[in-house]
């Protein structure tokens, strides 16, 4: 059998389903990342040595590079989906998640793995890494709609932005592992360079690209255009297109490619914030989005029942059942608490910390730059976490968002 002709029915059989998903989910109330994992389990369950191997251990610059693409293509998406113009004050919600809950999120993930599953320090910092962001690709049901679609809830808000931000703000800790993976194998490790070049280097070549590019964009689509008609565009795929170059123009920085894509996107939206083209560019990203998201889903079903859960114990379904529903929903709790809007919508956005693709890519790209001691144990707790992620938020994310916007009348006009 050609395997080439195998995966192009592959990928066509799962974009072709993919295109009435939404509508599906909405129908049902159960996230399609719910059916396509389940469609991963049955075509490698009967069908094992058909496909690609999903395994990640095995195919783990594959599993980073999938996984990437997925991720700066969703955080194209949702920097163009936003509306709410940045301030402190207007972004005070997401800031707070960042800064305050997804640091209790490392330190209390780091500790547990440390202490409780008896990790070394490197491997236990990295588990705190890897799971700290939650995700933009798995979390489009609660988040934002499409440009310009009027009110939007603070729970929707928050989550999407915080998705944007923090995919980027955990490569920091995730080089912060490879560091102490380096001192423990007996080379040196300069935990001063790693906060002048892994933290704040990185980290402002991200923003000034990503502003910078997202600007000169801007005004080349919405200011030369509108001068020289013959260079105007209606097409969608400028949002890939800026993706790509944005990503690749910042890791030559050697810079964090995810902050400046998600910085990117929102300055070119907020460029001239109500015209039409938004929509259409957050059309083809959410379209592209979805495309891989379908190939990496059944990929990662199949991995589930390929043997990336073998090294699975007890405390590591422990662990995993701890950070979902207590460390990840009261630290956002204590971040938020005192802000000023409905404690519903509190609860709500502490409770959907969406695991997903980008600790996919953290995972792989730490193991792709450094040797780490528990290689095996780590996919098995982070393929489990997201797991009962894709499960328990996938279930839930309908009917919770249905009740918050039935119940809570308070929203945020998009100005």
């Amino acid at each position: 059998m050609d395997l080439y002709i195998v995966l192009l029915t592959f990928i066509g059989l799962a974009a072709f389903g993919m295109a009435w998903m939404p509508a599906i989910t909405r129908k049902t109330g159960i996230s399609y990342s719910i059916i396509y994992v389940c469609v991963g389990i049955l075509i490698y369950q009967f069908f094992p040595d058909v496909f690609p191997n999903p395994d990640p251990v095995t195919n783990n610059d594959q599993a980073m590079r999938l996984s990437e693409m997925v991720v700066i293509i969703s955080l194209m998406g949702t920097g163009i989906k936003i509306d709410r113009p940045f301030s402190l004050k207007n972004w005070a919600t997401p800031i707070k998640l960042i800064f305050i809950a997804m640091m209790i999120c490392i330190a209390a993930a780091a500790f547990l793995g440390f202490k409780f599953l008896e990790f070394d320090l490197a491997s236990a910092v990295l588990l705190g890494a890897v799971l700290a962001p939650t995700d933009p690709v798995l979390a489009s049901d609660v988040q934002v709609g499409p440009p310009n679609a009027g009110r939007k809830s603070e729970t929707r808000f928050s989550l999407t932005a915080e998705a944007g931000l923090n995919d980027g703000m955990a490569f920091p800790f995730t080089w912060l592992a490879i560091v102490l993976a380096v001192g423990a194998a007996g080379e040196s490790n300069n935990l001063i360079n790693w906060f002048g070049y892994h933290l704040l280097y990185k980290l402002i070549i991200g923003l000034v690209v990503g502003y910078s590019l997202g600007k000169l964009v801007g005004y080349l689509v919405f200011r030369v255009s509108e001068k020289l008609k013959f260079l105007k565009t209606k097409d969608g795929f400028l949002a890939i297109s800026l993706t790509l170059v944005v990503y690749g123009v910042t890791e030559l920085l050697h810079g964090y490619g995810f902050v400046a894509v998600f910085i990117s996107a929102f300055t070119l939206r907020h460029f001239e914030k109500n015209h039409d083209y938004h929509d259409e560019l957050h059309s083809f990203t959410d379209q592209a989005e979805r495309l891989l998201v379908a190939v990496l889903l059944i990929l990662f079903g199949g991995s589930l029942v390929g043997g990336i859960l073998n090294a699975l114990t007890w405390k590591m379904v422990v662990f995993s059942l701890v950070f979902l529903f207590i460390i990840r929903p009261v630290a956002a709790y204590i971040s938020i608490a005192f802000s000023k809007f409905h404690i519903k919508e509190k609860l709500a956005i502490s409770f959907f910390g969406i695991r997903g693709m980008g600790s996919v890519f953290y995972l792989a790209f730490a193991f792709k730059e450094m040797k780490f001691e528990y290689v095996r144990e780590l996919w098995a707790i982070v393929a489990f976490t997201i797991l009962i992620s894709v499960i328990i938020h996938g279930i839930t994310a309908t009917p919770i968002m249905k009740h918050l916007k039935e119940n809570i009348e308070r929203g945020v006009v998009s100005d």
